[in-house]
């Protein structure tokens, strides 16, 4: 008998999937393992470990969610978990993706920008966000504002522009012939993110803030190249931020140290920079502006109707703490709007600057009536889309 020398086989090297060799054949052939399927028991599993998902589970997640896949159930708890467990910039990028993806196409006629708050602030405040967008318009800018009727409020920004007569749920073609000849039009949530309308009765019946709250101002089917971002939840603000940088969104995204999801007049705000695919974080006094100290109170709003009274009254040129806050906040998706760079106007005078200027013009489009102008041209507009 001889003795016969072992084989000794080659080394294998694994890639992304694992590689093993295949002793059949002196690893001439290899058997590739891939990654299981995700499942809701694995995701929430993981979830409830405290381990973030890879943008291929987020994904899986949200694409079940919008194709009415999952259940009320299972919706809720993914929520939920996720929630404790704490998002990422790399699951709400996935989430994004998916939600795009599944959105109503829209042409749009050129750039446009979006001033868009999350909500859930419960401050009850007049819709300094609305307001702010139609005083960017009535400077010039393109405006695509996305959004939804109130959660969390008395009056949303589908509700108060219902209120002044636009029409809030038309179509793509409506849309886009309202910011061709009006300069500003409304991306109605439920309108083009269609999908949505499957976690609708969980996010009822949870009643609590999730991710779904924190989408709208990342998923706007019109693509703006840039956007004044409110986010009243401290921890979820440079998410955003992150978000948008890594998809190539100029933006300011910001909290008022009050609780606001505003740039606010009451004290100072954080803001955070994303632009040149990077966020710089900073902070904004209005004070620097020589805008005069508000309270909460003095931005009290109330239902639809009273809130577009107060609209009315500002395109008209009422002055007060509430024409300061829209101000301010209109300043905010002007600057993003100007080719805003986190590598040399990030923090100090420069901004600030850039801010004051920004004040300005939004006040003389007050002033010379473009705001009222163009609210009465997008009425006009959004009634005539949807009869013709």
């Amino acid at each position: 008998m001889h003795w016969r020398r072992p084989r000794r086989w080659p080394a294998c090297s694994a890639s992304a999937s694992t590689v093993l060799p295949s002793y059949a054949a002196d690893c001439d052939r290899t058997i590739v393992t891939t990654p299981p399927a995700p499942t809701w028991a694995g995701l929430l599993s993981s979830l409830l470990a405290g381990r973030d998902l890879s943008g291929t589970a987020a994904g899986w997640a949200m694409g079940e969610i919008m194709a009415g896949e999952a259940s009320a159930a299972q919706i809720a708890a993914f929520a939920v978990a996720l929630r404790a467990k704490g998002e990422t910039v790399g699951e709400l990028d996935a989430f994004v993706d998916v939600m795009l993806s599944n959105a109503r196409p829209v042409r749009m006629p050129g750039p446009v920008v979006d001033v868009v708050g999350t909500g859930g602030d419960r401050a009850h405040t007049v819709n300094i966000s609305t307001m702010a967008a139609l005083i960017v318009a009535g400077c010039g800018i393109r405006v695509g504002k996305h959004g939804n009727r109130a959660a969390s409020s008395a009056c949303g920004s589908a509700d108060v522009l219902e209120a002044l007569g636009v029409v809030i749920d038309l179509p793509p073609a409506g849309v886009e012939r309202c910011i061709s000849e009006a300069g500003i039009g409304f991306f109605f949530a439920p309108v083009f993110h269609p999908g949505m309308r499957h976690a609708a009765v969980a996010r009822r019946e949870m009643g609590v803030a999730t991710v779904f709250n924190f989408l709208g101002p990342l998923t706007n089917p019109g693509r703006p190249v840039a956007a004044a971002v409110g986010c009243a939840d401290a921890r979820m603000a440079p998410l955003l931020a992150g978000v948008l940088a890594s998809r190539g969104v100029r933006a300011i995204v910001f909290r008022g140290d009050d609780g606001l999801d505003e740039l606010t007049t009451t004290t100072t705000s954080s803001m955070w920079l994303a632009a040149d695919g990077a966020v710089v974080a900073d902070t904004l006094d209005p004070k620097s502006f020589g805008l005069s100290p508000a309270t909460t109170e003095d931005l009290r709003g109330g239902d639809a109707q009273t809130n577009a009274d107060v609209v009315r009254r500002l395109v008209a040129g009422d002055r007060g703490p509430v024409r300061d806050a829209v101000v301010l906040n209109a300043a905010a998706a002007i600057v993003a709007e100007s080719a805003l760079s986190t590598a040399s106007e990030s923090v100090g005078d420069p901004l600030l600057d850039r801010f004051a200027r920004a004040i300005e013009r939004a006040d003389k489009a007050i002033e010379d009536s473009s705001a009222a102008v163009t609210l009465d041209r997008w009425i006009q507009v959004s009634q005539g889309a949807r009869t013709g």
